[in-house]
């Protein structure tokens, strides 16, 4: 996702600029993580459908394939949808597996990617470089020159109540006396822009309920479908047929399992992570490779809660954020940086607060819910076989959700108070993720992707 925006940054602002008709060629270099386990996360594919313009949240699913055959069969490609380049794969597509960073960026992270325009003649028109940092969020390298890396955020909104760890979160909330999740709502509205005279709060939940949805439709799709995931592993879809075996024991009246509804959380991480897989759209939470534990999570309590509605829903999407937001800006959300503790790591521990205020937990218990749920998380590798998100990624989905499920149950149980506050773990899961070495962070140089029996 970070790739295909990147790239379709790049190729709209050479539009913007009016310097699209000049170009006759660009080069795509990829570094670090990108480049090593690039083919097998489709980011080649992303950035063909980023330079064609095309955007995640809008591309149409069933015409990736046939937009991207059509690249390869023609070796040629309409920049931001308009210009007509060449460009061919073998030469214009570059993975640096040996180098960790672009040469001359500022910023150092290990998911580089350098778009360079050439005009008919060889000469340099342009040249950018930007580094995907986990869930879809892109920062610029500065252009080659200045400084400073320019982040794909509005680091200038204003908003009524400020938080940057959890401690102070718990304190704004507890000084206003509102919930996270109301705390969360109008920080939300102060974002809202809108010519429709609409009040901001009606925005809001409509974005919410949209997201849901559409965490939705990939679930169900998940569910239908059947077959062997591409990439060449021969990865056999399997939330069909759980699917259909716990809907025949319902059928048959055999519901006296009381574990059963976790099945069912196994059935909805697993459906969402192999539509991941297959290329489908998934709603990044926080990432792609992680985005099956909240909607499996949010499902549960949707379907096996009693007395769950749809303000508890919307309490579950803003808590989340809440603490997706206290990591993404304490710690990583990035594999590659920090392993699979910062992607299903941080995934479980933003279902497990969702959950915990839906279910009327109040803010202590739902910030003893993320901790507890990121402290049995701590010290997870990303080492994706092949560098596809199958193995063991999609399993760990599930076992991510679940994890959820019960560290919200333990933490309702509780007072609230306990030894390691949330800001503790949060910053323990960064010095671990630095400490670790590259090779188990995403690179699929170490671990199952490099001692997996073969058959």
């Amino acid at each position: 996702m970070g790739p295909m925006r990147a790239a379709c940054r790049f190729a709209r602002e050479l539009t913007a600029h009016g310097s699209t008709n000049r170009v006759a060629r660009v080069q795509v270099e990829l570094y670090g993580s990108l480049a090593l386990t690039g083919r097998g996360h489709a980011t080649d594919r992303a950035v063909l459908l980023g330079l064609a313009g095309h955007e995640p949240a809008t591309i149409d699913p069933a015409a990736i394939e046939s937009t991207v055959t059509e690249i390869h069969s023609s070796k040629r490609l309409a920049l931001a949808g308009s210009n007509v380049i060449a460009f061919d794969e073998p030469q214009d597509l570059l993975f640096h597996r040996d180098a960790m960073f672009p040469p001359g960026a500022k910023m150092q992270h290990p998911n580089g990617i350098r778009f360079t325009a050439f005009d008919a003649f060889g000469k340099l028109t342009d040249r950018r470089t930007f580094f995907s940092t986990g869930g879809g969020f892109i920062a610029e390298d500065s252009d080659e020159s200045s400084g400073q890396p320019s982040q794909s955020t509005d680091s200038h909104a204003t908003v009524p109540f400020t938080f940057h760890s959890a401690a102070e979160l718990l304190a704004t909330a507890r000084t206003h006396e509102i919930s996270i999740a109301q705390l969360m709502l109008e920080n939300e509205c102060a974002l809202v822009r809108n010519s429709s005279g609409r009040a901001p709060v009606e925005v809001v939940r409509e974005g919410i309920d949209l997201l849901w949805q559409t965490m939705k439709d990939c679930t169900f799709r998940g569910i239908a479908a059947q077959g062997i995931l591409p990439g060449g592993l021969n990865v056999r879809r399997r939330a069909h047929q759980l699917a259909a075996r716990l809907l025949e024991r319902e059928d048959k009246g055999m519901r006296g399992d009381a574990l059963a509804p976790l099945d069912w959380v196994t059935v909805y991480a697993m459906a969402v992570n192999e539509e991941n897989a297959a290329g489908g759209r998934v709603v990044t939470a926080p990432t792609n490779g992680a985005a099956g534990v909240v909607p499996a999570v949010a499902h549960y309590y949707e379907r096996f809660v009693s007395q769950s509605d749809h303000e508890g829903i919307i309490s579950f999407f803003l808590a989340s954020a809440a603490i997706g937001i206290l990591y993404k800006e304490n710690a990583s959300i990035s594999g590659a940086e920090v392993g699979c503790q910062g992607e299903v790591g941080v995934a479980c521990s933003m279902a497990a607060a969702g959950l915990t205020a839906a279910l009327g937990g109040d803010n202590e218990q739902v910030e003893h819910a993320a901790e507890i749920a990121m402290e049995h998380n701590l010290g997870m590798t990303c080492d994706p076989i092949g560098g596809l998100v199958q193995i063991p990624c999609i399993e760990r989905n599930a076992m991510g959700a679940a994890k959820a499920v019960q560290a919200s149950r333990i933490a309702l149980h509780e007072s609230g108070e306990h030894k390691v506050s949330l800001d503790q773990v949060i910053q323990t899961m960064y010095l671990t993720g630095l400490d670790m070495q590259s090779r188990y962070k995403e690179t699929s140089l170490a671990g199952l992707a490099l001692n997996r029996i073969e058959c």
